[in-house]
C-alpha cells in the first residue's frame, strides 16, 4: 500500500469523535494491528490494520464518512490520507488515537 504525506490531513478530537459516533453520523476504522485492537478499542471501531487497508477499501462502505484511529494519532494520519486519496470524502484522523480515548476515562471494549 502506498502511503502519502499530506500535511494539511484533517484532524478531530476524541470529544467530536463521541460526539459524531453519537449521532451514527461516521463508521470508525481501526487501523492497529489485530493484537492491539484486541488489547482495548474504541466501542463500534471495526478492525483494518494498515497493511491490510489497501487490499480491504474497495469492500468498505461509502454511506457515511470514515473516523479513523490507531493508538497515538500517527497510523491514522497516513490511512486518512490513503482514504481521502481514494475519493473517500470526510475522512478525519482521531488526534491522539485510542490513547487519548483511554485517557478521558472513556470505555474500551475488549476480547
Amino acid at each position: 500500500m502506498r502511503m502519502f504525506s499530506r500535511h494539511n490531513t484533517p484532524e478531530i478530537g476524541v470529544d467530536e469523535l463521541e460526539d459524531l459516533m453519537r449521532a451514527g453520523s461516521v463508521h470508525l476504522l481501526d487501523v492497529r494491528e489485530d493484537w492491539e485492537y484486541r488489547r482495548g478499542r474504541v466501542p463500534g471501531a471495526v478492525s483494518v490494520p494498515m497493511g491490510r487497508l489497501g487490499a480491504q477499501f474497495p469492500t468498505l462502505p461509502r454511506d457515511k464518512p470514515y473516523a479513523v484511529i490507531c493508538q497515538s494519532g500517527s497510523r491514522s494520519l497516513a490511512a486518512t490520507d490513503y482514504l481521502l486519496a481514494h475519493g473517500f470524502e470526510g475522512a478525519v484522523s482521531i488526534k491522539g488515537g485510542t490513547g487519548a480515548w483511554a485517557r478521558t476515562q472513556r470505555p474500551l471494549e475488549r476480547d
